[in-house]
């Protein structure tokens, strides 16, 4: 690319600060990385934009496993089907729960009750698949919320539980991606 045309307009405005400093040899290699680099951003920025178009939660019809309660795994022991009366939108989906206050302790840290891996099957996750799990199908570990398929493949997260964490935990969310 020829910056001559670069140049001479740089250099007409800003001739006593920099000029003296810089041959134009020097200023028009300067301007040729600006705008390499520049390009090169915009291209990790549109890159990223593909990604933020993923589903981050799995859900069906926009409701959010299946329309079960997450708090209700916490503070129940149990998954409890949710009502549309208490219901919030987060994260591209609409949440319901069973009662007003389990609402309320969802908006006040829904990433303390949402599933891992954005409700998809763990046990998928950590094969590198994205896999619609079953919300009676679950496992709480360490404080988070683990969803999984069926019951046999329940048998198969939990068989090499902690290899299977980690195994997820790398792929999530990239696993978003190359679905």
């Amino acid at each position: 690319m020829d910056f001559t045309k670069t140049y001479e307009w740089f250099s007409s405005r800003h001739q006593s600060a920099i000029l003296p400093r810089m041959a134009k040899t020097h200023l028009i290699a300067f301007l040729h990385r600006v705008i390499v680099l520049s390009v090169l951003a915009l291209g990790v920025g549109l890159a990223q934009t593909v990604r933020a178009d993923a589903p981050m939660f799995q859900s069906s019809g926009g409701i959010a496993l299946g329309g079960v309660d997450a708090v209700s795994y916490f503070t129940e022991g149990a998954p409890r089907l949710g009502s549309p009366a208490h219901s919030v939108m987060w994260k591209g989906a609409v949440w319901q729960f069973a009662s007003r206050s389990n609402r309320e302790r969802f908006e006040a840290n829904p990433w303390a009750y949402a599933p891992q891996y954005g409700g998809y099957c763990a046990y998928g996750v950590s094969r590198g698949k994205t896999v619609k799990a079953d919300p009676t199908v679950w496992e709480l570990r360490d404080g988070k919320l683990y969803l999984i398929r069926d019951r046999t493949v329940r048998v198969l997260w939990e068989n090499e539980l902690p290899e299977n964490i980690r195994a997820a935990d790398a792929a999530w969310p990239a696993v978003l991606i190359n679905e």
